[in-house]
């Protein structure tokens, strides 16, 4: 593909893109030389969740971050500014290192994540990835910018439509929804006593050491096949 040629058709697919469930990945790996792309929401003021992915990869790739609440898209969140690591193999990245640690295991090539910012409230990110490693041209992060702006305003406008109609659902609401997280959260607070950041630390750490998600843990937790003040229950 030509540089920047399915910009155009991108940027149109996006901007009509206005309704919950709308593919808001596809565009970017259909314009952009990227295996995958996931949309996420990080931390306040819309809750940490990803909203969209391309594939199964990018959901995980996303997730890692989310789950670890660090990586490039947390970087790029906090900077302002796009995070682009060429060679996820041979990173010298020391700003997110257990993350880092996790993509490799994944065997990525190549992340850059770009912020979602609407006036001065951040919503979250962008995560492009390639599983082969290799730099944007100055013109593709131009592009992917311009694409993440678009996303960013329907994000933002989704997430005002909720607080207009409470009695709708969350515009997020689906295969990639972390209720169940918060929902357990919960749960820990109650079995362990202890603040909210603490019980997802808890989760946080029980999923690490055990090589799972933090969605599948609190899985666990919901279904009372996991309680914190006795260890491992039972099916």
């Amino acid at each position: 593909m030509a540089e920047g040629s399915g910009f155009p058709a991108a940027a149109a697919a996006l901007t009509r893109a206005t309704t919950a469930g709308a593919d808001w990945c596809g565009p970017f790996v259909s314009s952009l030389p990227v295996s995958a792309a996931a949309v996420s929401t990080l931390g306040s003021p819309l809750g940490t969740q990803t909203v969209c992915a391309s594939d199964d990869d990018a959901a995980r790739w996303d997730e890692i971050q989310i789950d670890l609440g660090e990586g490039p898209c947390w970087e790029a969140l906090r900077s302002a500014h796009p995070v682009l690591e060429p060679d996820v193999q041979h990173s010298g990245a020391s700003v997110w290192p257990v993350a880092l640690s996790a993509l490799q295991k994944t065997g990525l090539g190549a992340v850059y994540a770009f912020p979602m910012i609407v006036g001065s409230i951040r919503l979250g990110a962008v995560g492009l990835y390639s599983m082969t490693p290799g730099p944007l041209s100055e013109q593709q992060i131009g592009d992917a910018r311009a694409l993440t702006d678009i996303v960013a305003r329907h994000v933002f406008r989704q997430a005002l439509s909720t607080l207009e109609k409470p009695e709708d659902n969350a515009p997020y609401e689906g295969s990639y929804s972390r209720r169940e997280v918060h929902q357990a959260t919960g749960m820990v607070i109650a079995q362990l006593h202890v603040a909210a950041d603490d019980a997802l630390l808890v989760l946080r750490g029980h999923a690490f050491s055990t090589g799972r998600s933090v969605r599948d843990i609190a899985g666990d937790v919901v279904a009372r096949r996991l309680d914190f003040t006795t260890g491992p229950g039972t099916e």
